[in-house]
C-alpha cells in the first residue's frame, strides 16, 4: 500500500433506513490506477450512487421539495 495516497471525496448514496438522498465528504485511499477504495465499514447500511472528487456542494436533490401532506394547503 505504499503508492496508495489519501483522496478527498464526496460520496452520494443511499441509507438502508430512509429514502431520502444523502452526501457525506470523506478522505480515502487512492490506489495507483486511481480508483477510490471505500472501507467496507463505510459502505455497510448504504447504497452508493457516486464517488465524486473532491468537496461537492449539493444545493439541491431529489426530494428537497416534497412536503408533508399536513403541510400542502
Amino acid at each position: 500500500m505504499t503508492d496508495y495516497k489519501e483522496k478527498l471525496v464526496t460520496v452520494i448514496y443511499y441509507s438502508d433506513t430512509s429514502l431520502e438522498l444523502l452526501h457525506k465528504i470523506e478522505s480515502f485511499l487512492q490506489c495507483p490506477k486511481g480508483r477510490v477504495v471505500i472501507p467496507e465499514t463505510f459502505k455497510r447500511g448504504k447504497a452508493i450512487i457516486a464517488v465524486c472528487e473532491g468537496e461537492i456542494n449539493i444545493m439541491n436533490k431529489v426530494g428537497d421539495r416534497i412536503l408533508a401532506i399536513d403541510e400542502v394547503a
